[in-house]
């Protein structure tokens, strides 16, 4: 039966290639079972289009459009029944649409799939159709857009379609909803938000209901979030391209229905478990009927749209060989081959093929509907199987892959066609429309039953850290996070953590909205702004109000507010209400990486409240319960109170605020800590926030620090002290001394080097002088002839000449961006006993430390920017 079935489905002349393949590709084509494993009594649906552009193979191009494609089905998955075409109703015979991302209701009775066209020949991206989300019904042979508006329709790009159990419909799209509304709060324009590398519009995940009505956006990530699904227990997996500070890897993370608890769910540190080690990325996640994830995992780019099949033990793991608290000691890996064929992750010829999707069966047999190309090689000008010879070969390259449908059997561990690869084309997107159970239905929090309805009317949720001093369930606080915690034994001064500070990513138009000049950026790649400060108590837990909505980071910081802490890895988010708990920080280790985005992977290392009643040594007005975190019982204190006092402890502030609330001097023996305040109002120059945020915090407040309105004015403030008569005793403005002409217009050379005047830069006129030298380095200089010139000095001789070369002599800049903790040549300056001491306020300090902490970028703002 078999060999008429490969007859039928391959002819005589794929059988010389299927025999061929088989010596280098490690592939096994099915050989005679009953009944038929390439059989199944469900329809298939697939796309089949014209091979596309393999330049164009990203992985994070989500808006890309390949014209020439239509959706198929069959009435059974088997090669003998005829298939139909059931777009063609729409697209016609233009073949200018594209199709995409199919999918299978639940009950198996219709798909769901995206759609875009037709295109408009030569016309510019902005000008062409977006992508839709369709729906067909195999009983009726009908076919609807899900959004039947077309107004609707084209606000924003929608692909990647996957029914909820309750019957909605989870989807990844530009249209950013609530992230529209946030720009609009933060006194934006709204626009497209762009991923972190400005190449296209974001796609966030939305859910809507069947009728297209009720859209609503769940995730608020800084770049794409693509291929939704739903698993058993009615939880969203999905692909996250994560582009935080330092980071760029799609791995997979999950979070409830309507975005509450968010958390990675793998592979945030397993990237480099490709061939020979390569990077790769995790897409595509399904579920398998034991709970492990498959995804297909591929390079970024130049894979000809194709990678390998691995199933992913998630539930013991969150890395390859990092497991889940409950099953420490276990080693991994937790990824494992789908298939065993020799399928390369890396550019070039891949022996076993390549696979471009796949659609796992839930029958028992442990089939795979799989599109998948056999290794082809071209050499010498001609197609040849991939045998050893060949593959080994290095002048031989890959030739255009053949992606058709196949049954895999995981048993058998052998390929069955399903039909006829065709050359030119690429048949992908398999799915079979087989029923399966309801995953549990997850309801969406319900404001005033599930979360606090205050919070959701602020527009706010809830940050609980147990203790900033748990690393990774070590208690790294000195002589231990108990001791710090009583204050018999510990002033404020001798904690390390005094605040927490709360940052969010600046947002990027598109280029044809606002084409910002790189000079924008300066020492970054990036911007950011301050949502806003909250104290972190004794024992070094926090409980905050942060903006919901809002993707943000976290960093500790000292009494100076200095961040402390690592830079954030990643962004969290925080839906209306939520309240996102953790036992503490993390400190990244490059030799054995740990992930920390998910629960339950480190025990807690405070214990919190001993028991019921005051804390040891402090104000008896505040009973913990057992268990209790110091910021807990006080915020259950203070939500008692009423008036502008309610939950007083929770509110946070834009600027660093203490106050001992907790010292009893009855029992402590000593004083309260004195109380302080570093203000941002107390500034003599522009302050980067609002009057109203700065009387009282709210959900819309953010601090926005550009550097030549809000750091450089700094430089020529006047900073003159006077005798009684009136007479200049001491003139300590910055630019008095650090300036190239001195009180008598005489050229000199800037104290220390460091010219903080005004001007553009020889280096980035774009950019103050000040500004480079500050965050740069520079050519130290001299006075020559009456005029400043770089110093020159010998270091070396030309070989060939016998002339001496002569270099510059470099200046380090006094400051580093992302580490304000680390400009000890700046701020060494102005503590007790520098050279500057006191020239700078408190408020200028802080305000320095917090544009260095957040990146030094010259702008903050992309709308006061220069543009191109």
């Amino acid at each position: 039966m078999v060999q008429r079935m490969i007859k039928l489905v391959l002819g005589a002349g794929c059988l010389a290639v299927l025999a061929a393949c088989s010596g280098g590709g490690n592939i096994d084509i099915g050989s005679g079972q009953s009944p038929d494993p390439a059989t199944i009594d469900f329809p298939i649906a697939y796309v089949k289009r014209t091979l596309p552009d393999l330049t164009q193979d990203d992985v994070h191009s989500q808006r890309l459009f390949q014209v020439d494609a239509d959706l198929f089905v069959r009435d059974r998955a088997d090669p003998s029944t005829p298939e139909r075409n059931v777009t063609e109703r729409i697209t016609g015979t233009t073949d200018m649409w594209d199709v995409r991302d199919v999918d299978v209701a639940f009950d198996g009775t219709s798909i769901v799939f995206a759609m875009r066209g037709p295109m408009i020949p030569n016309g510019q991206e902005e000008d062409q159709p977006t992508w839709n989300i369709w729906q067909y019904t195999f009983a009726t042979d009908t076919l609807k857009r899900i959004i039947t508006s077309d107004l609707i329709a084209e606000e924003g790009h929608d692909r990647s379609p996957h029914f909820l159990p309750d019957g909605r419909i989870v989807f990844t799209s530009t249209r950013q909803r609530q992230a529209r509304a946030v720009l609009l709060d933060e006194g934006k324009p709204q626009f497209e938000i762009q991923t972190e590398d400005r190449s296209e519009p974001v796609f966030l995940l939305h859910v809507m209901n069947a009728d297209g009505t009720g859209i609503k956006q769940i995730s608020f990530g800084t770049s794409h979030d693509i291929d939704p699904m739903v698993t058993r227990d009615g939880r969203v997996v999905w692909s996250r391209w994560d582009t935080a500070p330092g980071r760029n890897g799609i791995h997979l993370y999950s979070a409830n229905p309507d975005g509450t608890d968010e958390q990675l769910l793998y592979g945030k540190e397993s990237h480099a478990t490709g061939t020979n080690n390569s990077d790769i990325e995790f897409i595509q996640p399904h579920e398998l009927p034991d709970g492990r994830i498959m995804a297909l995992i591929r390079p970024d780019t130049d894979a000809e749209f194709g990678g390998d099949l691995t199933i992913i033990d998630t539930a013991t793991y969150v890395e390859n060989t990092q497991a889940t608290l409950a099953n420490q000691g276990m080693t991994g890996p937790a990824q494992s081959v789908a298939t065993g064929n020799d399928v390369r992750t890396v550019p070039g010829i891949s022996p076993g093929g390549r696979f471009s999707s796949f659609f796992p069966l839930w029958d028992g047999s442990g089939r795979i509907a799989v599109s998948w190309t056999q290794c082809r090689a071209q050499l010498n000008g001609e197609i040849r199987p991939c045998t050893n010879d060949v593959v080994n070969d290095p002048a031989a390259l890959p030739a255009e892959p053949q992606y058709s449908i196949w049954m895999y059997d995981t048993v058998a561990r052998a390929f069955l066609p399903l039909m006829t690869p065709e050359t030119g084309m690429m048949i992908t997107d398999v799915a079979i429309a087989q029923p399966r159970s309801l995953p549990a239905v997850i309801l969406d929090k319900v404001p005033g039953l599930d979360v606090d309805q205050d919070l959701v009317s602020e527009g706010v949720g809830i940050v609980d850290i147990r203790s900033v001093y748990d690393i990774d369930g070590t208690d790294s606080a000195p002589a231990g996070i108990a001791t710090l915690a009583n204050p018999a034994n510990t002033t404020a001064d001798e904690r390390p953590a005094r605040f927490i500070r709360f940052v969010k990513p600046v947002f990027i138009p598109d280029r044809d909205v606002l084409d910002i000049d790189n000079a924008a950026f300066g020492a970054s790649n990036f911007m950011a702004e301050i949502l806003a400060y909250a104290m972190v108590e004794p024992d070094g837990s926090v409980r905050s109000k942060v903006p919901a909505n809002v993707p943000f980071m976290m960093e500790i910081l000292n009494r100076d507010g200095m961040r402390i802490s690592p830079p954030h890895g990643n962004w969290l988010q925080l839906r209306p209400g939520e309240v996102l708990s953790c036992n503490g920080c993390h400190v990244r280790d490059p030799q054995n990486p740990q992930s920390h985005g998910r629960r339950n992977l480190f025990a807690q290392a405070w214990v919190g409240a001993p028991g019921n009643g005051p804390f040891p040594n402090t104000v008896p007005t505040v009973n913990a319960q057992s268990g209790d975190t110091m910021a807990q019982a006080m915020a259950r204190y203070t939500c008692g109170l009423g008036g502008l006092d309610k939950c007083k402890s929770m509110h946070p502030a834009v600027d660093m605020l203490f106050e001992d609330v907790w010292t009893d001097a009855a029992t402590a023996g000593r004083a309260p800590d004195a109380a302080f305040s570093v203000r941002h109002a107390d500034l003599s120059t522009p302050s980067p926030t609002r009057p109203d945020c700065m009387s009282r915090w709210s959900a819309t407040c953010r601090l926005v620090i550009n550097y030549e309105t809000i750091v450089h004015p700094l430089w020529s403030l006047p900073r003159v002290t006077l005798d009684a008569g009136g007479a200049v005793i001491a003139d300590n403005t910055c630019t008095s001394c650090h300036s190239p002409r001195d009180a008598a217009n005489a050229v000199r050379v800037p104290a220390g080097q460091l010219d903080l005047t005004d001007g553009p830069s020889d280096e980035e006129p774009l950019q103050f002088r000040a500004y480079r030298e500050l965050l740069f380095t520079d050519n130290a200089q001299e006075v020559n002839m009456g005029a400043l010139q770089d110093i020159l000095v010998q270091t070396g001789t030309d070989p060939v000449t016998g002339q001496p070369v002569l270099s510059p002599v470099p200046v380090a800049p006094s400051m580093r961006a992302r580490n304000a903790l680390g400009s000890t040549a700046f701020f060494g300056r102005f503590a007790a006993g520098g050279s500057h001491a006191g020239y700078l306020t408190a408020a200028e300090l802080q305000l320095l430390a917090e544009w260095l902490d957040i990146g030094a970028q010259y702008f903050n703002n992309p709308f006061v920017a220069p543009v191109n």
